[in-house]
């Protein structure tokens, strides 16, 4: 899997959609917080695994956390970290299946790229992607040519 570079400097306006999904579908969208760590943690390790689990717990020990959330009433809805396994990294982040199509990842992709610009970067990197064309179309990512060797070439594995 290749890596993407997103320009920061224009991201796409949300607002309308992160309205509209709160008002319709009662999402809230926010930064995660120190307290529910063991909630999200054991979340993601149910739904995502052991390797996205540990990222974002390395997430948690930034200050401020570097994960958004999405949540209705008590139920976690999706996630999307960033600067976990790299410096500019955005990444690991999903959704819940049942609430996949919704706009949800759209709005935590972009909160967690608009932290990233926040701390001065112009451009991130997105690691090892699955769905190219999700972050082309929603963001104008571009894949970075020879990319295949990243930081996760080496990754240790159960055997």
């Amino acid at each position: 899997m290749k890596d993407m570079l997103v320009r920061l400097i224009s991201l796409p306006d949300i607002s309308d959609l992160e309205k509209r999904l709160s008002e319709k579908e009662n999402m809230i969208f926010r930064r995660a917080i120190a307290p529910e760590k063991h909630l999200l943690s054991d979340w993601v390790l149910e739904h995502f695994g052991a390797y996205w689990q540990s990222e974002v717990d390395v997430a948690f020990s930034r200050q401020p956390v570097a994960c958004w959330i999405a949540q209705r009433e008590n139920e976690i809805l999706g996630f999307a970290c960033y600067e976990c396994t790299a410096r500019n990294f955005f990444g690991p982040t999903g959704t819940q299946e049942s609430e996949r199509g919704k706009g949800i990842g759209k709005i935590l992709l972009i909160k967690s790229l608009e932290s990233l610009r926040e701390m001065g970067y112009a451009y991130a990197i997105i690691g090892g992607v699955g769905p190219s064309e999700f972050y082309t179309k929603t963001v104008g990512a571009k894949l970075i040519e020879d990319s295949e060797i990243s930081v996760y070439q080496h990754l240790l594995r159960k055997s």
